[in-house]
């Protein structure tokens, strides 16, 4: 699997089969959110502060939610995804709730730059992003090109910890760095719906910490914080066990860093 068009069209066909099963499902839970519940989770409302007439993107938004929270909040906004069926689902969503203002942008991550046509205030990102890009150098140079001088980007990502292990967490079955060697798996469920059968077939890699940071710094980023924690936002793995609003830990990874959160800003 070495052709871009290959992965690419893999992922967005496996993204528009799992956006329906998401807006529908418990784990979103779009029913509160539209009662006015905020989807954002404490780290992110921590790291990121005070948005209030910042101009903000939201890379690899899936169908929005997040982004829309984060218009809530006083952003001006913008969203951006691959999926088609996640971007028109974000705009119906925001017209849905009296936030058309928002704006959402259907683009692969690595044209953002060209896509969005601005510069802004905040980039955003979080939880499961990374996997799917095959090399962070375009990716980062995308981020420093969407923000403005002394800009501030935002990641919250699962810890690569937390993708070198089977299903069960029993077995080390992945690098935890792939680098050029892509990770092709097939699954009958996807996390937002583990009931309800679906095909998806997926090609991800997986980025160490360091690789992450020095893309950024390569792309002319300064890092401001990098903090590892041994906890994550969602149960998604088996075992987890919330210690705290929205704080899970994981019985089998006792411990473990599960995920980390970034900061950097690009120079004035």
């Amino acid at each position: 699997m070495t052709d871009s068009d290959d992965w690419r069209a893999i992922n967005r066909a496996s993204w528009n089969r799992r956006t329906p099963l998401h807006l529908a499902s418990r784990f979103y839970d779009l029913d509160a959110w539209k009662r006015g519940a905020c989807s954002l989770k404490p780290i992110e409302l921590e790291e990121v502060g005070d948005v209030r007439g910042c101009r903000l993107l939201h890379l690899q938004c899936h169908f929005g939610q997040d982004t829309l929270s984060w218009a809530r909040r006083g952003a001006s906004v913008v969203g951006l995804d691959f999926s088609d069926a996640a971007i028109t689902a974000a705009r119906d969503l925001a017209t849905e709730v009296g936030l058309s203002s928002a704006r959402f942008v259907q683009s692969d991550v690595l044209e953002a730059s060209r896509a969005v046509g601005e510069t802004f205030d905040i980039v955003f990102t979080s939880y499961g992003v990374l996997c799917w890009l095959p090399d962070l150098d375009p990716w980062a140079r995308e981020i420093a090109a969407c923000l403005r001088p002394g800009g501030r980007f935002h990641l919250v990502e699962f810890h690569p910890l937390a993708y070198i292990f089977d299903d069960a967490l029993e077995k080390v079955t992945y690098p935890w760095d792939s680098k050029d060697t892509p990770i092709r798996t097939e699954e009958t469920r996807t996390y937002a719906d583990p009931d309800t059968p679906v095909q998806l077939v997926d090609v991800s890699w997986n980025h160490g910490i360091g690789t992450v940071v020095s893309a950024l710094l390569r792309a002319g980023l300064v890092l401001d914080s990098l903090r590892e924690h041994d906890w994550m936002a969602y149960p998604i793995y088996p075992s987890s066990r919330e210690i705290a609003p929205g704080r899970y830990q994981v019985d089998k990874l006792p411990g473990a860093p599960l995920t980390y959160s970034l900061q950097a800003h690009r120079p004035a």
